[in-house]
């Protein structure tokens, strides 16, 4: 049986692709905030980024690729040298057997090379769907929408569309977005959260969209 559809409103396409323009008028030029150099390193400071800053992730990423700077490397690590790389941040002794095992497999299964496919992705340890979306979107640009918590409530709240998941959130805006936009909208969205759009006490008066938002309680 399909779910219902939402009974909630939601902005008209014209007004989602409008969104957009504001938007990229903005933050345009803003990119993702974790510091990489390839692909590899983009995968594991993803994986490291889940429920903890960029910023903290940045402070520990140097030092982890300098000891570590490849797959190879970092597949024959001990784990326990890792987490004290990276114990600064969330979840670290986790993330520290999670990001060997993946270089170990990414060794023993693709060679050593980061694989631009989301099912290949996504049977890595510690890849779910938003990392494996992030790394197809600017690893391999491939248009996706990686859904993290800003973007989710950013577009549930302006009315880019009205789901109660992440997974069903991506697909209403993979289906919204105006084509080729996809991928810089996730930025867009994000550092909206981040500067305007907060979780708590949204600045809606300093807000761009602030005419076309739908969020019921506008702050004053």
């Amino acid at each position: 049986m399909s779910a219902k559809p939402s009974k909630r409103k939601v902005l008209s396409l014209a007004k989602v692709a409008e969104v957009v323009e504001r938007l990229a008028g903005v933050y345009e030029d803003e990119g993702t905030a974790l510091v990489h150099e390839n692909v590899w390193e983009l995968l594991i400071a993803v994986v490291l980024s889940a429920q903890t800053t960029d910023v903290s992730v940045n402070k520990v990423t140097p030092e982890l690729f300098r000891r570590w700077p490849d797959a190879a490397a970092l597949a024959a690590a001990d784990a326990r040298e890792v987490e004290s790389v990276i114990r600064t941040i969330g979840l670290y002794r986790t993330k520290a057997t999670n990001i060997v095992r993946l270089s170990s497999e990414l060794i023993d299964k693709h060679g050593g090379v980061v694989p631009g496919d989301f099912d290949l992705l996504t049977t890595l340890p510690g890849v779910g769907r938003k990392t494996a979306n992030v790394v197809l979107a600017f690893g391999f640009g491939q248009e996706r929408m990686p859904v993290d918590t800003h973007v989710f409530r950013v577009a549930n709240r302006i009315g880019l569309c009205a789901e109660p998941t992440p997974e069903k959130t991506e697909f209403a805006l993979v289906r919204r977005i105006p084509k080729g936009r996809l991928s810089a909208t996730h930025h867009f969205l994000i550092w909206h959260g981040r500067r305007v759009c907060h979780a708590r006490g949204p600045a809606c008066k300093d807000c761009i969209l602030a005419d076309l938002c739908l969020y019921p309680e506008k702050q004053p």
